[in-house]
């Protein structure tokens, strides 16, 4: 640690009234503002749960894991820092509360603290600011903001709320603090309701904290009236409450941003100087492209999952990556995206046709377990048998096998171990590492994660698409040309090479493997059979970025479009 000075600058956003309001977007927006005035700048999100990652956690619970390159299983926000930052971050980037206990208590069974009693109320703010610091030590940035899950007020956080406390008090010109809460417009009042907000800053007042920053959230922009009400309640300046409303696009945020000059009054907070052109080249670029999109062709595109369906409502942010890759994509090509989800239980109660008709493509995202397969494999042949361009995204590929397997090779068993323990044909199983660490139930951050090789096969239509990037190489995709990229894995199951020879004899191509050729990692059909009809074990959407889309998500597009 740092004790008698910071070589850094720290913004610590917090969030108020509810959660899911959109601060690490806010993080990420203004981050892209401050990297735009030539500093160097990281993003940090600290989650209060005790798990230890996200890895463990079911989406509908929590929203889509996001995996860093260095493996490590993460909060969704880290994929909204990496795309307005346009970088790669690290698992260092993530904290849990979790993460800070066992810490911890690790130290407490080596004897670290000397025979002392270990408080929480003391400890954890000391190894929160520990892990701050190791951010700055491992990316030496000028600006770190850190994101504070959850919302103010709750039990949780109470010990990393003391740490911002702690910092602010050492070091006050070094640091800033914004809120963000939330303004409810009720449909029978008509009118945004500035009081749960005030209450949620007083929150913070109780916590020993004053925000220089307020940023109002909600479905429409604030007004000059409610402004001064909401300075006059928490004493932060009227020229500091700032206004994020509902808008078309999250891309759209540093600009609206821009406009009330929130980067340049952040920037004076922390005693720094700007230096910027008049607005941000790159997000006026993206909004462009997104203007062209809007006079473009429309394409409908089914994401049958099993993650979004809860209760009567629909939850995007279980497939977030996926989505954002399909709009970076449908940017780039001057198109439009209608988003049609898919419940893959309900295909197995026979809506097939109902489901799925009138789409010009399917992806069949991530997953775990048996829920929802049957269906799973039904949008899969419907989308083979009817020509529809289809993109299977780990799990997704995996059931692209087990259908090919089944309906064309006459499989008619073909399964996955995971799903069917006890199938006769084991298409896809277990990957050899993984079996004792099952059986030992180590199953958080043990599978196969983070940025490996993959070996493209020339001719194929994925080493078609990849040499079709024109901005290779790309430091984002990690690819030293078309034959080897590094893409991003997450899973415990596998391709079973003892089927590949029989699935190849009737028309699959594997078309990606690891370098060893042990592990495959895409299969196509071949072009004659179908025109795009691809599955990559990895998952392409985590590195996805809005002026440097995806080259699968660009193929897959524009085969909709075709």
């Amino acid at each position: 640690m740092v004790e008698k000075g910071m070589a850094f600058k720290l913004i610590f956003i917090s969030g108020g009234v509810i959660s899911g309001l959109g601060k690490g977007v806010t993080a990420a927006a203004l981050g892209s503002l401050l990297k735009d005035h030539n500093y160097k700048v990281s993003c940090m999100k600290c989650d209060m749960y005790l798990n230890i990652d996200a890895g463990t956690m079911n989406p509908i619970e929590h929203g889509e894991v996001f995996v860093t390159a260095d493996g490590v299983e993460t909060d969704q926000d880290l994929g909204h820092y990496e795309r307005f930052l346009n970088e790669t971050l690290g698992g260092s980037n993530y904290v849990t509360r979790g993460q800070l206990y066992k810490d911890i208590l690790k130290k407490e069974r080596e004897l670290a603290y000397d025979g002392k009693c270990v408080e929480d109320l003391f400890e954890i703010p000391k190894e929160f600011e520990r892990k701050i610091y190791a951010v700055y030590e491992k990316t030496k940035c000028d600006i770190l903001i850190v994101e504070l899950g959850g919302t103010v007020g709750e039990y949780q956080g109470a010990f990393i709320y003391e740490a911002v406390r702690k910092l602010k008090l050492k070091f006050p010109k070094n640091i800033v603090l914004i809120h963000v809460g939330y303004l409810p417009a009720p449909s029978f009042l008509g009118e945004l309701k500035s009081k749960p907000l005030q209450a949620s800053v007083i929150e913070l007042f109780r916590l020993g904290l004053q925000p220089d920053f307020i940023v109002c959230r909600g479905e429409k922009p604030i007004d000059d009236k409610r402004m001064c009400k909401i300075s006059d309640a928490t004493g932060v300046p009227f020229e500091c409450i700032i206004d994020n409303p509902d808008i078309e696009s999250i891309y759209d945020l540093p600009l609206y941003f821009k406009d009330q000059n929130f980067d340049i009054k952040v920037l004076e907070k922390l005693h720094l100087a700007p230096h910027q052109k008049a607005k941000p080249i790159f997000w006026l670029e993206y909004k462009l492209l997104r203007g062209k999109s809007h006079h473009g062709r429309k394409v409908r595109i089914g994401i049958v999952g099993k993650y979004q369906k809860t209760g009567n409502y629909m939850l995007a942010d279980s497939y977030i990556c996926v989505v954002e890759s399909i709009k970076h994509a449908c940017a780039k090509l001057c198109a439009k995206a209608e988003i049609v989800w898919v419940d893959a239980q309900s295909l197995e109660d026979g809506q097939i046709h109902k489901e799925l008709e009138n789409l010009d493509g399917i992806i069949v995202p991530q997953g775990w377990g048996s829920r929802g397969s049957e269906g799973k494999l039904k949008a899969i042949e419907y989308a083979r048998t009817n020509k529809i361009s289809y993109l299977g995204l780990c799990f997704g590929m995996q059931h692209l096998v087990i259908e090919f397997a089944r309906n064309v090779c006459g499989l008619k068993d073909a399964n996955s171990k995971e799903v069917d323990p006890k199938t006769k044909h084991p298409v896809v199983h277990i990957m050899p590492n993984q079996k004792e660490l099952l059986k030992n139930h180590q199953y958080g951050g043990t599978i196969r994660l983070g940025q490996w090789p993959c070996k493209v096969k020339d001719g194929t239509l994925l080493y078609n698409l990849y040499s079709s990037y024109t901005n290779y190489p790309s430091k984002v995709l990690g690819a030293k040309g078309p034959d080897l990229v590094y893409e991003r894995h997450r899973h415990r199951y596998e391709f079973n090479n003892n089927y590949k020879k029989v699935l190849e004899e009737n028309g699959l191509v594997v078309c990606g493997t690891s370098p060893n050729g042990k592990i495959v990692e895409a299969v196509e059909l071949k072009r004659d059979l179908h025109p795009f009809f691809l599955g990559v074990q990895f998952h392409p959407e985590y590195q996805s970025r809005p002026m440097e889309p995806h080259p699968l998500f660009v193929g897959f597009v524009k085969s909709c479009l075709g």
